[in-house]
């Protein structure tokens, strides 16, 4: 079974050409790390005039000799070379040298260079993806999660993976063969001295994964903690008149304070233990250079199995192991921490969409005879809503919903959206259920207006323009007329250019309600959902946005939460709604005349 962030990985496939040529200059840069080293034994010969006279050029006897072969022909160049002229011979392997690092520098940088379009391109492709995700799952998905919780996994989540990516490339493809290269190198001059090496890089890798344990499960609970904070930031950023008339700014801010306290011992945690990585194998590395210098010493000294400056370039190599072998617990460290991150944002991936297009649905190309409920019921989670309901709405005509709030009024229009799928009976449109038919044609044919104007951080013009993509501005202009609205947004400061805000905040009730109804004309929809579009507005914007109403209703097919007597009485057909289920139906009169609930509400209207 494939891991979290397995399965990340796989948002790479496309960029596999990068991936490709990272891997290619890792391999040499780890190829010219470990030649960078050897190359330092001819120049520290000439400065030390160890180099051994070799007067006949080497004789290749076999595979078996191939280092003392390369050895000797080495050591017969350079004396020559020296002989001749000293300082240009040093010249010389100085400029070797400088190659070798120069070429490693150059290759370590276009190695950075193309994984930096892998990494940022599947960062932003994974972005996209829940960004797309997000739009596509269903109103019931939102109401159980956090906004906070959300932003923080396609925020800091994603730039956890952005980090921990680089790392995985690093442990599998610069870091082994940077060893690899150097202890052939190593090989090369002593056996036995490699193999006493060998023996304290998993000991100490051994030790170093036991720190970061918990690495995995303490990454996760900042994340958490993260998201929670976020979502009260959002909250309050929201709630701002809320708090200030209720003087609820002390438990705001206790609140607030105790998110960030936890964030803050579960950050003093996992950084502790992050921490404790870097100090712990350099330590560990510092300890292997102490033996293998007594080791080795030995083998200088008294055994007179290596020469001096074999054994300073072989120490050069084996601490060209331990930055490799280091780097590595610390990619360890972020491959946890990353897995983490990758476990949330897949949460989100693999969520279901329990609304998706059945195979066989069909798209609805024109509303031509009725909507039908029939003992209809639906429960959100197991609180009942809706109790056998039945109703119908015939083309062109006009039905109110009114009753207490908590009645299943606003819930009817989420099930005629689609938002959400009914538990028993049916619902059809034009004798299709409403589950057999494409959702996106029949968000075409919808058309809706609540009492929350729901607008966008963009300009007028973009805002309506979301009606008809197609529309030209011409259209656009008569919109807002019909809706009341061209003449305030004419005295704005950019006509219809004006930002206006995050939520439009920067308009009045009134003249968002304008806008959302001028926006719900230019869509010109077969069905019109209107949810207590003025109930929230003073009496002179009320005014205005109804007759924008009454205009954007006519002619049209329309389900109307009530929100004005005046609107109700005109409907063709009225149903009363109390509790999930409907008590009374008929017309203003014939309501006013057998239903004590409409009359009561009439009153209660009438009053208001």
């Amino acid at each position: 079974m494939k891991s979290p962030f397995q399965n990340i990985l796989q948002f790479g496939w496309k960029y596999k050409g990068y991936a490709l040529l990272n891997i290619v200059f890792n391999a040499f840069y780890a190829l010219f790390s470990a030649l960078s080293f050897v190359s330092l034994i001819p120049m520290l010969n000439v400065l030390f005039e160890t180099t051994e006279k070799q007067i006949e050029p080497a004789t290749y006897q076999g595979i078996f000799s191939l280092h003392h072969y390369l050895k000797d022909s080495l050591n017969f160049y350079i004396a020559s070379k020296v002989e001749q002229d000293p300082e240009r011979t040093l010249i010389v392997v100085i400029g070797l040298v400088l190659s070798l690092f120069f070429l490693k520098n150059i290759c370590n940088y276009l190695a950075l260079y193309y994984i930096t379009f892998l990494r940022n391109g599947i960062i932003r492709d994974l972005r996209n993806a829940i960004y797309m995700k997000i739009i596509s799952l269903p109103i019931s998905y939102f109401s159980e999660k956090k906004k906070g919780d959300l932003m923080a996994k396609i925020t800091s989540d994603v730039s956890e993976l952005q980090v921990s990516f680089l790392s995985i490339l690093e442990l599998i493809v610069r870091e082994p063969l940077t060893i690899l290269f150097s202890l052939a190198a190593m090989l090369f001059f002593s056996i036995k001295l490699t193999i006493f090496v060998l023996f304290f890089i998993p000991v100490s890798g051994l030790i170093i994964s036991r720190i970061g344990k918990r690495l995995k499960s303490q990454s996760d609970k900042l994340q958490q903690e993260q998201g929670d904070f976020l979502s009260l930031i959002d909250e309050t950023v929201n709630g701002q008149k809320i708090i200030k008339t209720f003087a609820a700014g002390d438990h705001f801010k206790n609140k607030f304070k105790a998110a960030t306290t936890r964030f803050y011992n579960f950050s003093n945690q996992l950084l502790h233990r992050t921490s404790l990585a870097g100090p712990t194998s350099e330590f560990l590395g510092i300890v292997a250079i102490g033996v293998l210098l007594w080791f080795g010493g030995k083998m200088v000294l008294v055994d007179g199995s290596i020469s001096g400056t074999s054994f300073i370039v072989y120490m050069g190599l084996a601490y060209n192991i331990l930055t490799p072998a280091k780097a590595i617990s610390k990619a360890s460290y972020s491959i946890q921490k990353g897995n983490a991150a990758a476990e949330r944002i897949l949460e989100i991936l693999n969520s279901e969409d329990q609304l998706q297009d059945a195979p066989n649905a069909i798209p609805l190309e024109r509303f031509t005879k009725s909507i039908l409920f029939d003992q209809v019921a639906f429960r959100y989670e197991e609180n009942p809503v809706l109790e056998k309901v039945s109703f119908e709405i015939l083309k062109g005509q006009m039905v109110a919903l009114v009753g207490p709030s908590g009645g299943g009024k606003t819930t009817l229009t989420y099930l005629l959206n689609r938002f959400y799928d009914i538990n028993h009976g049916s619902l059809t449109i034009d004798g299709i259920p409403i589950n057999q038919i494409k959702k996106e044609s029949l968000y075409q044919k919808i058309g809706m207006v609540t009492q929350e104007s729901i607008l966008f951080n963009d300009s007028v013009y973009n805002n309506l323009k979301l009606g008809n993509p197609k529309a030209t501005k011409e259209e656009i202009i008569a919109a807002a007329k019909a809706a009341n609205a061209d003449g305030f947004i004419q005295m704005l400061a950019e006509g219809y250019e004006t930002k206006i805000g995050d939520s439009g905040n920067k308009l009045s009730g009134g003249q968002k309600q304008r806008l959302t109804i001028a926006r719900a004309l230019l869509k010109d929809p077969e069905l019109l959902i209107l949810d207590e579009a003025t109930s929230a507005l003073d009496t002179e914007a009320e005014q205005e946005v109804q007759s924008a109403l009454e205009r954007l209703m006519k002619n049209r097919t329309s389900l109307v939460i009530a929100h004005r007597l005046s609107t109700i009485q005109k409907a063709d057909l009225i149903l009363v709604l109390k509790n999930g289920t409907i008590v009374a139906s008929g017309t203003h009169q014939t309501l006013l005349e057998t239903s004590e609930d409409y009359k009561s509400w009439v009153q209660i209207q009438r009053m208001d």
